[in-house]
């Protein structure tokens, strides 16, 4: 990897239903899907629930870190990149999509195991910033069963499972983000950030 790529990304991350899709939106920068890298349902290394019944989405064993550590590298290094089209509700790929930059120098990758991604993206010289939205375990679980819900992406009694055990794991899983090297942060800090480095990445003409 050369040690000046042509775009570097911000790794946007937090607990699901934080508001990482309308931050990410509300920049105007060029957007990678992270969680379109969820492995399929009948993948056999998918970890499972401690019940046994179902598929533990919320485990970074559910999502292939180095196929989107792949088009990462790809985007920063050549603008423009082939994803997989994940349907959520069959926990399947249903087909693939093109990212392009269109010559920006600077992308926002976001999903829920961003922060997994990020030493690597580092050490690659890609990195300009990682980040995870913390909103409060209450606000993002009255704000992720709505969306959940609206999207219809699970059944109803599995999206209330989940949203309670995500809701009372909320700290555990933002303190692991942190560990991981995503800086902790409401939205306004986080666009507070973006902006900044939105800046220093515009080249300075002589």
């Amino acid at each position: 990897m050369s040690s000046h790529p042509a775009a570097r990304v911000i790794l946007l991350t937090g607990p699901s239903g934080s508001g990482k899709s309308s931050l990410a939106a509300r920049t105007g920068l060029p957007i990678l899907r992270l969680d379109d890298f969820y492995k399929e349902g009948d993948d056999p290394t998918l970890p499972m629930l401690p019940s046994g019944i179902g598929a533990d989405w919320d485990s970074p064993q559910s999502w292939n870190a180095d196929a989107a550590l792949d088009a990462v590298a790809e985007l920063c290094a050549s603008g423009r990149t082939e994803v997989p089209d994940y349907d959520l509700a069959s926990s399947s790929i249903i087909g693939r999509t093109a990212v392009e930059l269109g010559g920006a120098p600077l992308f926002i990758a976001e999903g829920i195991f961003a922060a997994d991604i990020a030493a690597r993206c580092d050490g690659l010289g890609l990195l300009a910033d990682a980040l995870c939205l913390s909103r409060g375990a209450v606000t993002t679980a009255r704000r992720r069963f709505a969306r959940d819900l609206r999207e219809g992406r699970k059944s109803v009694p599995f999206l209330l499972r989940r949203g309670w055990n995500l809701m009372r794991a909320e700290r555990h899983i933002v303190a692991r983000h942190s560990a991981l090297g995503a800086h902790v942060c409401d939205r306004d800090e986080a666009l507070e950030r973006i902006i900044g480095a939105r800046v220093e990445s515009v080249p300075v003409r002589v």
